[in-house]
């Protein structure tokens, strides 16, 4: 891929040479420099340093690039292959300011080396053995993360795990998330980037849910809805019915989640606290079913969720509205021990199979 067309930012790349001088500097009895560029100005790595040690000298070729995801290592690394065999004694290495794990074992198996902003890196050829990794999350991963786990994007996740074999058009993707289609595009090329997404001329299509799904549900906050926790003499059966009955009579959208979304599509599930989303006055409902607010000893919890999105692929069990199971997965992990448990169940029984 031509340089032109990586809009590398000159300070990532001084970065990633710095970095790489930085890891190769520990190395005893060894030198490194700036070598000469590559004879074909409009094809050459981003920068080529020769490494001296007693074992002899070796060509270093960067390929340094924005993204550290899958997608872009493997151009790279395809890249800095095709250099190998013009240069049979270079060592290829690719950068960035964050290489994903999976972009990190693709790289691996392809025998290309590589160093990222983070602190991790391998390097191995002659009698080099440098690796780190699992270092501490750099800012560029923190900005991918929130850039794919913002409220307006899980939108987007929610509405293609729902429909993990469906091929869809951003147009239509973007509409059925209910964003626009501005956000529908960003949020597709950080899956392609992550090659979670494949894409033939009928549209794109999940093709790494289960990766997806597990990434997501390492970065989700239970904690970001707003929780109000009550108690009534009626048990969670009849509370909920209630609840479904006022919320259709004043009109206010809402579905069951946590235990109570669990129990309806896994019945071994037992609990004895409601849960439920309430887009909408959390204070009328609570007078309507006359649920008394407390801070201890509550059997049903009514949550205003940080985004409407929650709701994405709700339907009705028995009468009464329930998140999707997709939902009731990530809620059900933020309450530890019987939690995880019928989240595992949710995931086994009631999403797997849908892939």
């Amino acid at each position: 891929m031509a340089k032109a067309m990586k809009s590398l930012d000159s300070d990532v790349l001084a970065k990633a040479i710095s970095a790489l001088q930085g890891h190769l500097a520990d190395v005893p009895f060894a030198s490194l420099e700036a070598g000469t560029p590559a004879p074909d100005p409009g094809n050459r790595p981003d920068w080529i340093g020769k490494f001296r040690s007693p074992a002899g000298e070796r060509l270093l070729i960067l390929d340094a690039r924005a993204s550290g995801q899958p997608r872009s290592a493997r151009n790279a690394a395809n890249q800095l292959l095709r250099y190998v065999q013009k240069f049979p004694n270079a060592v290829p290495i690719f950068s960035a300011p964050y290489i994903s794990s999976d972009a990190a074992d693709l790289l691996s198996c392809e025998g290309v080396n590589y160093v990222d902003l983070a602190g991790n890196c391998r390097l191995v050829f002659d009698t080099v053995y440098i690796r780190r990794q699992d270092w501490p999350s750099s800012a560029a991963q923190r900005r991918d993360l929130r850039s794919i786990y913002s409220p307006k994007a899980e939108r987007v996740l929610r509405v293609l795990l729902q429909e993990p074999k469906r091929k869809w058009k951003v147009q239509a993707l973007a509409t059925a998330a209910g964003v626009s289609l501005g956000q529908a595009s960003n949020v597709k090329l950080l899956l392609e980037e992550r090659e979670w997404l494949s894409r033939d001329a009928h549209g794109v299509v999940l093709a790494q849910p289960a990766k997806l799904l597990e990434e997501w549900a390492q970065n989700y906050r239970f904690s970001r809805n707003a929780v109000r926790d009550f108690y009534t003499l009626d048990s969670p059966a009849s509370v909920e019915a209630g609840l479904a009955a006022a919320c259709r009579a004043s009109k206010i959208a809402y579905a069951l989640t946590g235990f109570s979304a669990a129990a309806r599509m896994a019945p071994m599930v037992r609990y004895q606290r409601a849960m439920s989303y309430v887009v909408g006055d959390v204070d009328e409902i609570a007078r309507r079913l006359d649920l008394k607010s407390v801070t201890s000893g509550a059997n049903i919890s009514l949550v205003e969720p940080y985004d409407a999105g929650v709701l994405t692929g709700s339907g009705e069990v028995d009468g009464i509205r329930t998140v999707s199971a997709i939902q009731t997965y990530l809620d059900l992990l933020s309450f530890k021990g019987r939690g995880e448990e019928a989240a595992h169940a949710i995931l086994e029984h009631m999403v797997k199979p849908h892939w």
